[in-house]
């Protein structure tokens, strides 16, 4: 195997893998460039097995998206409407306190929720959804508020970044999800976002959350109209930040659906590019753990063959997905715990079921 990386011109990149030593900026463009995808899927699969062994995660999760009221409005999002539109929404703080009743009788043990920037929700609104989901599930951990919303949530406090998180810890926020990354290129968040936080104000939330002893995830939606060079810029900053800080849990590449956006004459991501984008990411991201395969976004068919190009996770049970449906996923909104044991069982790999935080809940290995 090792003539065939190098005849696929990586030889010096196997190099530094096998030697367990940082890639660069530039072998990044190269594997980006390199047309042989088994060749730099070999090359993840090293990293991936040196860091997780055969071990796939999955978690019993469910998503609550309590508003798609949003004053963003990216080019890229189906999901954020105006107040005034007639599939505008928000729900009360008894209306998630339900979802979360509604599936009592599931072994969840993470609510993964986020939504839009409401120009008029009160802070207390958050501190109470976050209150009446312990209320209800007082075991459950509550993974919430994207950077994004964190910024907003500051403002709306009148308190500074760290000081808003104690009061959401207080609350009962656990974790913070990696959404809002979007990309961080200023080039790309001018034309397709330009009322979103900035990509260095992003990293800077992370970190800060990191630094008062929250874990989070990172993510970066590719397939729209960023280069690879913006990518590879993107996955700098995050790695440079987990240097700093040591506290992202995963990284998750989002491929970009278009429809129902303002960019929907883009076409979808090739199962090329989204494989190429978990095996970059798994080799260039050295200092993070994991690296999700989000069935919902790719399909649990190619995020099954992602667990042997760099992913070491499938997400979870995602009881119920909006945002991504609403531009044009066809995948289901929510999967079984049983399908993705199978899944992961075929794909040759151990499944693993976890905790937010990847602590071990079964090794589901008959």
């Amino acid at each position: 195997m090792k003539k065939y990386i190098y005849q696929a011109g990586l030889g010096d990149i196997y190099e530094k893998v096998a030697g367990e030593q940082r890639i660069s900026f530039e072998d990044g463009l190269k594997l980006y460039q390199c047309p042989d995808i088994l060749a730099v899927g070999y090359l993840a699969n090293m990293v991936r097995e040196r860091i997780n062994g055969n071990n796939a995660y999955f978690i019993y999760n469910q998503h609550i998206n309590y508003s798609n009221i949003c004053t963003n409005l990216c080019k890229f999002c189906a999901f954020g409407r105006k107040k005034e539109d007639e599939l505008a929404y928000e729900m009360s703080v008894d209306e998630v306190k339900n979802k979360v009743r509604q599936r009592l009788d599931e072994p969840i043990v993470e609510i993964h929720m986020v939504g839009g920037i409401h120009p008029d929700l009160p802070f207390s609104y958050y501190i109470d959804i976050l209150r009446g989901i312990k209320e209800v599930r007082p075991e459950v951990h509550i993974q919430a508020f994207t950077c994004v919303e964190i910024a907003h949530l500051a403002k709306l406090a009148s308190a500074s970044v760290e000081d808003t998180l104690g009061l959401l810890k207080d609350a009962g926020l656990d974790s913070m999800p990696g959404g809002g990354a979007e990309v961080f290129s200023s080039r790309i968040r001018e034309r397709t976002c330009a009322e979103k936080l900035p990509g260095k104000d992003w990293i800077e939330v992370a970190k800060t959350a990191h630094q008062s002893g929250f874990r989070t995830n990172a993510t970066m939606l590719y397939g729209h109209i960023e280069t690879i060079e913006e990518r590879l810029e993107h996955l700098e900053a995050l790695r440079s930040a987990q240097d700093e800080t040591g506290g992202f849990l995963a990284f998750i590449p989002l491929a970009f659906h278009s429809k129902n956006t303002e960019l929907a004459d883009i076409s979808s991501t090739t199962g090329f590019d989204d494989l190429k984008n978990i095996a970059v990411a798994r080799l260039y991201l050295d200092n993070f753990d994991h690296i999700k395969a989000y069935w919902v976004m790719i399909g649990p068919k190619l995020a099954q063959l992602a667990l042997s190009f760099g992913a070491d996770d499938l997400d979870g049970t995602v009881k119920e997905e909006v945002i991504t449906h609403m531009a044009g996923a066809e995948t289901d909104q929510a999967i079984g715990s049983e399908t993705l044991i199978r899944l992961i069982k075929e794909a040759g790999r151990t499944p693993v079921e976890r905790t937010t935080l990847y602590e071990v809940l079964a090794v589901h290995d008959n």
